[in-house]
């Protein structure tokens, strides 16, 4: 991920009016290491290295799991219940993506402006949207 599409990631989060729980992992090589804007405020939620994914999910305050869509993440987040917020990068996972948004409908894609480029408006908006769905909520728990 680019810079400027981890900044405009931030400030999405930071314009939820709901806490979050942010991994943010350290480079493998050493090649990429984010640096946060310094309108960032980060205040509504907590930013981490690591954390344990499959603890994490199975808690009950967890409503909603904006996940890259690997094949591990997919199969821990249906599990649990929880709905999605899909941003695939790679190979799989936009074909688990697909299953997410179209076949199981327990989440919703960010789209991406024909830049190829997803703004904290776009998030901000899907995170309302998945959180406000009824019948993604219901198919959650029916899965």
């Amino acid at each position: 991920m680019e810079q400027n599409q981890f900044n405009e990631l931030d400030l999405g989060l930071d314009l939820l009016d709901k806490p979050f729980l942010w991994v943010v992992r350290p480079s493998n090589d050493n090649k990429v290491n984010y640096t946060y804007p310094n309108d960032f405020h980060g205040s509504k939620g907590k930013i981490a290295g690591w954390a344990p994914q499959r603890k994490i999910l199975n808690h009950s305050a967890i409503a909603c799991f904006f996940s890259h869509c690997g094949w591990n993440s997919t199969i821990e987040g249906v599990h649990v219940g929880v709905s999605f917020l899909c941003w695939p990068f790679l190979t799989d996972q936009f074909l688990n993506k697909s299953y997410i948004c179209d076949v199981w409908k327990i989440g919703l894609e960010l789209e991406k402006d024909d830049k190829g480029f997803i703004s904290r408006q776009e998030i901000r908006k899907k995170v309302d949207q998945v959180l406000g769905v009824d019948d993604i909520n219901k198919m959650c728990l029916k899965i």
